[in-house]
């Protein structure tokens, strides 16, 4: 094994093709799927919990902008693909987030 940092490994997480030699149309297209599909759901949890669901509905559409924003804004191909990829891991995590939360307070409330 060897401690060259810059040696190419193909097997490294930082060498996908999807972060490499896409332009980012495809990113913005799941993206926008995801949360669509997110904002779906949270906006009809808004009957059982409206703060914690609008919150939830508020950032996934913010990180769906932002991932939008950094497509147009930053020149680098590479550092403009992990930033996206990385607003759509966030759409994600911050959908699963805010669902739980819904999911866990209702179901407190079922035991009491």
């Amino acid at each position: 094994m060897r401690d060259d940092v810059s040696a190419y490994d193909p097997t490294s997480i930082r060498e996908q093709r999807s972060l490499r030699t896409s332009t980012g149309t495809i990113w913005l297209v799941v993206g926008g799927m995801l949360a669509a599909i997110a904002a779906v759901l949270l906006s009809f949890l808004t009957t059982l919990d409206l703060g914690v669901a609008l919150t939830g509905l508020v950032i996934v559409l913010a990180l769906y902008v932002a991932m939008v924003a950094v497509r147009a804004l930053v020149p680098r191909r590479r550092r403009r693909l992990a930033l996206m990829a990385s607003c759509m891991i966030g759409i994600a995590a911050a959908s699963l987030l805010f669902v739980g939360i819904i999911a866990a307070t209702q179901w407190e409330a079922l035991g009491r």
